[in-house]
């Protein structure tokens, strides 16, 4: 998994590295160059697909670059230089291997503005659904989707995978019906079949987030560090965000705490019912300019 996310991270500069060490293996290695320049589709083709068109474009342009140089001081299986030959072999690969470059990162920016319409609907789907629920009790009207920013805020604070902070924010989104109601588990879990569509995967995260949730205070507390229990991160962050913004709703037995107030409550149970990190989080998220701006005009209000 660290593996995989390594990777992901660093795709553009692996491949561009992988890329330069393949054509200089050619270069010394193999005598008939020209033969393998064919194999430069394959890493356009992936350089297209993760990294998009503008990144695509730019590795076949360097690619091509590249060969012409070698071709140009050593040759590549031709005579070396820039000769006739030489440029009717090398323009028209260069060419289609920029084209291909183009056409695959377009194909791919498509797939993914799709993907991001797709993922943004169900998600306003869903804060509809959880305002509309709340709306029944006045005090907790947006609270989920209150959290389900604050936890994603914070996620982002503590670097987690775009996968975590999307199966953390629809837990949030949906922690108060969840916890209550197994029923709603069970749906999510049977929700979408297909592993490979990114809606699926976030429901069954989102699944395991919340179920792993409702258990949360049952484990935590005096007699455990919270650090050395084996729970996922993204369940930490969701139970800090969500004690941090119920505190401020006020209930039939007390008042509102004031956000500082509240961000006080929460930082005194830090290292036993709260992790330390995610409470550092929500920290510096409640600290920033935009924070205190919108706490001011609170209070004035």
């Amino acid at each position: 998994m660290r593996l995989q996310r390594f990777v992901l991270k660093n795709f553009e500069r692996i491949l561009v590295l992988l890329l330069v060490a393949s054509l200089l293996g050619i270069n010394w290695l193999i005598e008939q160059k020209v033969a393998f320049l064919s194999f430069y589709y394959l890493p356009i083709i992936l350089a297209g697909f993760f990294g998009g068109r503008r990144f695509a474009v730019v590795s076949g342009v360097f690619i091509a670059a590249l060969a012409t140089f070698f071709q140009a001081t050593q040759g590549l299986g031709m005579e070396s230089g820039l000769t006739q030959d030489a440029l009717m072999t090398l323009i028209p690969w260069g060419g289609f291997l920029i084209l291909t470059g183009y056409v695959v990162g377009g194909l791919a920016e498509q797939r993914a503005a799709r993907l991001a319409d797709l993922k943004n609907a169900y998600l306003a789907t869903l804060e509809v659904l959880t305002y509309h629920i709340e709306s029944a009790e006045r005090h907790q009207e947006g609270h989920s989707t209150r959290v389900a920013q604050l936890a994603a805020d914070m996620g982002v604070e503590l670097k987690l995978s775009d996968t975590e902070l999307e199966n953390l924010r629809i837990a949030a989104l949906l922690h108060e019906v969840g916890t209550a109601d197994q029923r709603l588990l069970r749906l999510l879990s049977r929700s979408v079949t297909d592993e490979s569509l990114a809606v699926a995967r976030g429901l069954r995260g989102a699944a395991e987030i919340i179920a792993e949730y409702a258990q949360y205070y049952e484990i935590v507390g005096d007699d455990w560090d919270i650090e050395a229990l084996p729970m996922a991160v993204t369940v930490k962050v969701l139970a800090v965000a969500d004690a941090f913004e119920t505190l401020q709703m006020a209930t039939p037995v007390r008042p509102a705490f004031t956000r500082w107030s509240a961000l006080e409550e929460v930082e005194k149970g830090a290292g036993k019912t709260f992790a330390r990190e995610a409470v550092r989080a929500l920290r510096v998220v409640a600290g920033r300019p935009e924070v205190a701006s919108g706490l001011k005009n609170l209070k004035v209000g």
